[in-house]
């Protein structure tokens, strides 16, 4: 259950980019893949973030990858400035869109678009996430 008095939360970056995603230096560290999925869960940031949906806004900027695209797509509403980019690069890597992409994105751009970015790894520009509903404003301002 989402805590009553938070109000309003503004995921950001600072930095040349929102988020490239995860530390990929902890992949596969775990020895026993139950509780590597155990200890994943029990940290489930989309979790949170799509607990409190309503109160969510993302601004997004330069390189949203991975992790850097699944979680902020959880939000009520996701901004982005004209340099951002989208990838899942998960596939190409052995792995499966971890941070709650397949729930997250899924609800945006529906199935076979997710199977797209998630299959190809290809890349994906500001205006293409926005008619795809990936995100839901362009910022023309350059700052956030």
């Amino acid at each position: 259950m989402a805590d009553d008095s938070i109000r309003r939360v503004v995921l950001a970056g600072a930095g040349s980019c929102f988020s490239a995603g995860g530390d990929l230096d902890e992949f596969g560290e775990a020895t026993d893949a139950g509780l590597a999925h155990a200890s994943r869960m029990a940290r489930n940031a989309g979790a949170l973030i799509d607990c409190l949906r309503d109160r969510v806004e993302a601004r997004l900027h330069g390189a949203c990858i991975g992790a850097g695209i699944e979680l902020p797509a959880f939000a009520q509403r996701v901004v982005a400035r004209k340099d951002a980019f989208f990838q899942l690069p998960e596939v190409g890597m052995g792995l499966i869109p971890g941070a709650g992409g397949t729930t997250s994105i899924l609800r945006r751009i529906g199935r076979r678009r997710l199977a797209y970015m998630a299959l190809s790894g290809a890349r994906i520009d500001v205006r293409t996430a926005l008619d795809w509903g990936l995100i839901d404003a362009v910022e023309e301002r350059d700052g956030l």
